[in-house]
């Protein structure tokens, strides 16, 4: 079993919020030494067009990858996926059916409201908070049994803003860490938040000692929107991740997993 540094969620500028070039981003994966790097970036759909890439941009992602992987095939393992928004039923068909690495699946909308976008913070203000809580993790769970993904894309992204439930995380969670098992999917840990309000990487270390538990794997990914986030917070990933207790990690390659430690 090899030894592999791992990053598998990062965007392009094709979704709109992003910057700098998809062979940038190689070439600086490359200088951070790591070993396997997916491309990932918002899947279209029909709704929230704002932020995702168009079905027209889908052919020179995929074509550029290809492109990509050829160019640096000595130098590091490129693979090709989308990050899903599940948000029945925009989810695009054309998306579904592509023959891709991996896909990862992850909530940003509860009922059409845009939850982690500053946009729409507002809406935090005229709801119950353990309420939110509740049906994000309830659109989590019911993700897991479509058994459409391989990830699960930043677990508790509802803490983004720092709104936390009275009730206890855990508790709200458990079912959909379960449905997670159930359905054979990963989880990243995703440094991401830690440059948001939260500062604290997804998931938590509560959530992450309940999927170690129920023998859930794991996998690792920047959340890269610029350059700069490429490999950014890696070490506090893989501290977090030892500290429960895990040593192993995936990847996957035309929907396999190939486990890795690090």
């Amino acid at each position: 079993m090899k030894k592999l540094k791992i990053d598998l969620h990062n965007h392009t500028s094709l979704c709109n919020h992003a910057t700098g070039t998809m062979e940038e981003f190689i070439l600086e994966a490359i200088k951070q030494k790591i070993d396997v790097f997916g491309f990932s970036c918002h899947a279209p759909m029909n709704f929230d067009t704002k932020y995702r890439m168009s079905l027209d941009d889908m052919d020179f992602y995929e074509s550029e990858i290809e492109r990509l992987k050829d160019k640096y095939s000595e130098q590091i393992k490129i693979l090709f996926a989308y990050e899903v928004d599940f948000l029945p039923p925009y989810i695009e068909p054309k998306v579904l059916n592509k023959q891709v690495d991996y896909f990862i699946g992850s909530v940003h909308f509860i009922n059409k409201w845009g939850f982690d976008n500053p946009e729409f913070i507002g809406g935090y203000d005229d709801k119950d908070i353990d309420l939110i809580w509740a049906e994000y993790f309830d659109a989590i769970s019911t993700m897991a049994q479509s058994k459409l993904f391989d990830i699960v894309g930043h677990l508790d992204l509802i803490k983004v803003f720092k709104y936390l439930p009275k009730k206890s995380i855990t508790t709200i969670a458990y079912d959909a860490l379960k449905e997670i098992q159930k359905s054979n999917m990963a989880i990243e840990i995703n440094p991401s938040g830690l440059r948001k309000p939260i500062e604290e990487i997804y998931p938590s270390v509560e959530l992450l000692q309940i999927a170690y538990d129920l023998n859930i794997p794991i996998t690792f990914g920047s959340d890269a929107h610029k350059i700069e986030h490429i490999s950014s917070f890696y070490s506090d990933s893989i501290a977090l991740a030892k500290k429960i207790g895990y040593t192993k990690a995936q990847y996957y390659e035309q929907r396999v997993p190939k486990v890795v430690i690090f």
